[in-house]
């Protein structure tokens, strides 16, 4: 069994799990704090995306939007993106990649 836990992450950015087809990955962001300067674009990889604490505004694509608490969203590859922590406190997202778009941890 390849069990994780996310509120055992320690790093902004951690990969959790990785299998041949998808990924799990953990992201953290401090007030004011963005997933990345640029917007990123994984070339092969759909993206899912649940914000489990805090709000978080999504640039994908065109489109801009806040999500909060439970919100899901979908990126898809070859789709740039940008996640801002534009809450309150800090905020945590839960993301699948199918397939996997980063290395696997290392054990």
């Amino acid at each position: 069994m390849n069990l994780a836990n996310l509120q055992q992450s320690t790093e902004f950015f951690e990969v959790m799990q990785t299998t041949e087809r998808s990924q799990t990955a953990v992201m953290t962001l401090a007030l004011g704090g963005a997933s990345s300067s640029e917007p990123n674009i994984h070339p092969k990889s759909d993206q899912v995306v649940l914000l489990v604490d805090g709000e978080l505004t999504a640039k994908i694509g065109e489109e801009t939007r806040c999500i909060r608490v439970g919100d899901i969203v979908i990126v898809p590859a070859g789709t740039p993106h940008k996640f801002t922590n534009s809450g309150k406190a800090e905020a945590k997202a839960f993301s699948i990649y199918a397939p996997p778009a980063y290395p696997a941890k290392k054990k």
